[in-house]
């Protein structure tokens, strides 16, 4: 049975926000730490670990200040050890669990954990599987999770790129072992390729990925055309990789003549979205608007309406500007409560029509004596 339209559930637990690394703490290995100190040493403003509190915080505020009709929050979990085993090797996993209630640096990648970040990872997973949960279960048409820290980087091997656990794939594989759903779509519409995903999946037909991100050599370097997946899963991963600067036009023309067309060949149960909000200008990756978000979350409900009855999952992902990043998900939401969908931004067009609105009458509109 298919929830009310226009509902939307935010799933969000504050034990998220103690992931909180020190950028003064010890690398893993030791090997690393000449280069990665030489590295922060030579910037020239003191280096801050960029994936902290605030960005859930600057969320949460904004929410509150500007509250959405038909939004209601719902609390989360921390995932099992054999939910996250469906993704990541055991391994792997061994080694995270191992630096419980530890400061250390993990990589090269700048990905890092403190005392309570492998337990705020076990949460921003479980959050992406209540979401999962309440669309499923028919309490909510769609839902969003705020978690932290992210997860599209994160292989089933190693971390990356802030992140430990790969939260978007947890969720779809619970969504095919407890849910039943057959065939998951995942858009990645963050500024940087969601590697992890990507290896996750890339054998795997019945999970749809398709990534829109800024092209290589911008981090991590992957994510090209011609990586399509392989073997019974070839065909299943479609990259979509965006020039510098590219905003709302390129963005839509992507959803609308790739992603559209794939999801109606695809036939998901369920839609799955890494959201990350560094594709705004404020991040200096690519230039997409708060109204290119909402336009891209507009064909997103579109497409899940008619494939698997509203059935939309949002797992935030990146986003480093706290005002972009705030009103990127406020934008968001906006759309899935029932707010129109805005027109995609083609910037500095409003300012040239106003300007000549505002001259016409000097001598656009009048003939020269």
């Amino acid at each position: 049975m298919a929830a009310p339209t226009d509902t939307v559930t935010v799933v969000y637990d504050e034990r998220v926000l103690a992931h909180q690394p020190d950028t003064n703490a010890a690398f893993l290995p030791g090997r690393m730490d000449k280069r990665i100190r030489q590295i922060i040493a030579g910037l020239d403003v003191p280096w801050k670990y960029p994936e902290h509190p605030g960005r859930v915080t600057a969320i949460r505020s904004l929410l509150e200040q500007s509250p959405l009709p038909g939004l209601s929050w719902r609390s989360g979990r921390a995932a099992t050890q054999e939910e996250l085993a469906q993704v990541h090797t055991a391994h792997y996993l061994s080694d995270i669990f191992r630096l419980r209630g530890q400061n250390a640096w993990l990589d090269v990648d700048t990905t890092a954990v403190s005392p309570g970040s492998v337990e705020a990872a076990e949460v921003a997973a479980g959050c992406a599987l209540e979401a999962v949960d309440a669309v499923m279960e028919g309490a909510t048409e769609t839902a969003f999770a705020v978690v932290r820290p992210p997860g599209h980087h994160a292989e089933p091997v190693r971390a990356r790129g802030f992140c430990l656990f790969n939260n978007v794939a947890v969720a779809a594989t619970h969504a095919q072992t407890e849910w039943g759903c057959q065939r998951v779509m995942i858009v990645d519409w963050d500024a940087h390729h969601g590697n992890g995903t990507q290896d996750i999946f890339w054998a795997d037909p019945d999970v749809l990925f398709i990534d829109l991100h800024r092209a290589a050599p911008f981090y991590p370097g992957s994510g090209t055309l011609e990586e399509v997946g392989a073997g019974i899963g070839e065909g299943s991963t479609v990259n979509i990789p965006m020039p510098d600067g590219a905003g709302d036009l390129a963005y839509l023309k992507a959803f609308n003549d790739i992603i559209v067309p794939a999801a109606d060949w695809f036939s998901p149960d369920l839609i799955l979205v890494s959201a990350g909000f560094d594709p705004h200008r404020f991040d200096l990756a690519l230039d997409v608007s708060y109204q290119g978000f909402g336009a891209m979350t507009g064909v997103l409900r579109q497409l899940a309406r008619r494939h698997c009855q509203g059935r939309l999952v949002f797992v935030l992902e990146g986003g480093y500007n706290l005002e972009s990043l705030a009103n990127g998900v406020h934008a968001v939401l906006q759309v899935l409560t029932g707010g129109e969908v805005p027109p995609p931004l083609v910037r500095g067009m409003a300012e040239v029509e106003a300007a000549a609105a505002f001259h016409r009458e000097a001598f656009l509109d009048t003939e020269r004596n």
